[in-house]
């Protein structure tokens, strides 16, 4: 019984994440942490006055990102990366990882779906 009230009290809940919607930002690695129970994504993106507003994006843990094609050096602080998450509901900066698109446009998400390249852009109609 004590270690399922553990674990049970171990883990968060994600009420305070707006999972029906999606927001992409664009930024620069602050800093990338391949840490359990969660990975992060501490990115400075720049708001609607040009200043850096730090984003904080929590991961899953290292084994699922393994699968889906992550190593503990995929990101580095200084990369230009677009980050895709499920935002926080009082609109603070941050939110819950869905996907990532590198530099070199390789996409990566966190589910063990592994990586892959980005989808060309779409035609002018």
């Amino acid at each position: 019984m004590l270690v399922v009230a553990t674990t049970a009290w171990a883990h968060h809940s994600g009420a305070g994440v707006d999972r029906s919607k999606t927001v992409t930002i664009t930024g620069v690695v602050k800093e990338f942490r391949w840490t359990n129970p969660h990975s992060w994504i501490d990115l400075e993106v720049a708001d609607a006055k040009g200043a850096p507003t730090v984003w904080s994006v929590e991961m899953n843990p290292p084994p699922y990102l393994v699968r889906s094609g992550w190593k503990a050096s995929t990101l580095k602080p200084g990369d230009k990366v677009s980050v895709t998450l499920n935002p926080i509901r009082t609109g603070e900066p941050g939110g819950i990882f869905v996907s990532v698109t590198l530099a070199d446009g390789r996409v990566l998400d966190g589910r063990g779906g592994g990586g892959r390249a980005a989808a060309p852009p779409a035609a002018p109609q």
